[in-house]
Formats: structure tokens, C-alpha cells, sequence
């Protein structure tokens, strides 16, 4: 009986997430989709490992203008290095959207000291 009520469940979950799926109104055959999908797929298998080194030596490079520079430019470094497009999508494969390697650097905030008591 638990099994078929964890089915029954299951099955509602899954019905409205059907529907809204079959009604995305896109006007691309599937097989384009399935194009799109497939190249977004192999195309992060190559970038993610690209922008995960990218990222790590950033960091590693962070530690040392934290020492020698200070924090600005330590923010600075990790922002540039590890922000961006981290996947390709099918948007960017289209031409909708571009894949940024390397990120935007928003602006640095200190964070304020404890007063002391």
C-alpha cells in the first residue's frame, strides 16, 4: 500500500512539470533542440574544465596579493577569474547570449570592524 501511495505521488509531482514542458511553444523542431542540448552538453564537458583551472589559479594568485597588495586587488583577482559563464547553454550556442570567460568585477565593500566593547 506505501508503494502505491509513493507512486501515486510521485506521479502528481511529475504531471504538472509534463504539461508546462510540452507547452513551451518554441518553434524549433525537436531535432534542432536535441542539436542544441547536445552540443551545449560537450561544449561544457571542454569549457568547465578550462574555467575551473582558470579559477583555481586565480585563487592561488590571490594569495599572494593578499600578502603583497591587499585586499582590493586580491577581490579584483578573484573576481576576474572566477566569475563569468561557468557552462554553455543552448542561448549561447544560438548566439542569444555570450559566454564571458572572464568576469565582471563588482565594487569592493569592506566589511566593517567588530566595535569593541
Amino acid at each position: 500500500m506505501k508503494r502505491i501511495a509513493a507512486v501515486a505521488v510521485i506521479l502528481l509531482l511529475l504531471t504538472p512539470g509534463v504539461r508546462a514542458w510540452g507547452e513551451t511553444g518554441s518553434e524549433e523542431s525537436t531535432l534542432s533542440q536535441i542539436g542544441y542540448g547536445t552540443g551545449s552538453v560537450v561544449g561544457s564537458v571542454v569549457y568547465f574544465p578550462l574555467k575551473a583551472t582558470f579559477c583555481g589559479l586565480g585563487a592561488l594568485g590571490s594569495l599572494y596579493t593578499m600578502i603583497f597588495v591587499g585586499p582590493n586587488t586580491t577581490h579584483e583577482v578573484i573576481s576576474l577569474t572566477c566569475r563569468g559563464s561557468w557552462a554553455v547553454t543552448p542561448h549561447t550556442l544560438k548566439g542569444e547570449e555570450s559566454v564571458e570567460f572572464i568576469g565582471d568585477v563588482p565594487p569592493y565593500t569592506p566589511e566593517p570592524e567588530p566595535e569593541e566593547r
